[in-house]
């Protein structure tokens, strides 16, 4: 027998008889939040209808980290507009679309599906959603490090418009 596999094999009763002893989980060291616990709230001073957010970790207006998920429903996108620092994104279910730039042109977006991930770099005008006729509302997480300080490129503009 090799030496590894002996090493391990050996090792294995233990482990197994140290797991049967383990102690249940402390929610003050492994917090867990089910999917179906999560409290989505429509957005603040948005459009009715046009989505929705769940405030997981920080503050998004607040020095420090933040992580969120936010729910798109269809026929939404945002305008351009950029944040002061770097926001990273992965999408959960559905189908995020996404393009850079101040020009609104939502039918030039990237479709990004469930499990794609997506990083805009601070101070880049960028815009996103879901357009009309898709089914399902899109969900992402999203990551960064407040505060998100956002601009629109044209703050005369909506901040959100119908696709």
């Amino acid at each position: 027998m090799h030496r590894r596999t002996f090493l391990l094999s050996s090792l294995l009763p233990a482990v197994l008889a140290a797991s049967a002893e383990a102690s249940e989980r402390d929610p003050a060291q492994t917090f867990v939040l089910q999917h179906g616990d999560i409290d989505f709230q429509p957005w603040q001073g948005l459009p009715p209808g046009s989505g929705e957010v769940a405030t997981l970790y920080g503050d998004l207006n607040k020095p420090g980290p933040y992580l969120v998920m936010m729910k798109w429903n269809p026929g939404w996108f945002s305008a351009p507009h950029s944040y002061a620092t770097d926001r990273i994104q992965v999408v959960v279910s559905g189908t995020w679309w996404v393009n850079s730039g101040d020009d609104f042109t939502p039918r030039l977006a990237t479709p990004v599906p469930a499990g794609g991930y997506v990083k805009r770099a601070a101070r880049t005008f960028h815009y996103d959603g879901v357009p009309s006729g898709v089914a399902d509302p899109v969900v992402i997480a999203v990551f960064g490090v407040g505060p998100v300080d956002v601009r629109l490129a044209d703050p005369s503009l909506p901040t959100w418009r119908r696709f």
